[in-house]
């Protein structure tokens, strides 16, 4: 079976990356697979609205958390950056309410109210 790949899209100047089913337990082995993949996604998004989309993913650890905040800072130091978590599974919204990032990053339910809500910016 080849690598799996995050899905990458841009919905009204959005750019989405999607982690499907595949991503259900994203462990050190999967995301070093994918890291370069989603920074790389993220640093490319003109204009810098980011939406990762995590509705399958149902375990991931501290290591995906320094990806999440190595996209936000440096979405954020753009003028109009945006970037918001959609799709949270219970645990993995746990973790980030835990580790205080819920009050740092916008959390949507789904990645269409993710879309909607970068596409205001």
């Amino acid at each position: 079976m080849a690598n799996p790949a995050p899905t990458i899209t841009k919905t009204d100047d959005v750019t989405c990356i999607c982690l499907g089913p595949e991503f259900e337990n994203l462990d050190e082995t999967l995301l070093d697979q994918i890291r370069d993949q989603v920074l790389d996604a993220a640093k490319n998004a003109d204009p810098p609205l980011v939406v990762i989309d995590l509705q399958h993913t149902k375990f991931f650890g501290s290591s995906f958390i320094e990806v999440l905040f190595r996209i936000w800072n440096r979405i954020n130091a753009l003028p109009n950056g945006g970037f918001a978590i959609a799709g949270l599974t219970d645990y993995c919204r746990e973790v980030l309410e835990i580790t205080h990032l819920d009050k740092l990053w916008q959390m949507t339910a789904t990645l269409d109210e993710g879309v909607a809500l970068l596409s205001k910016k």
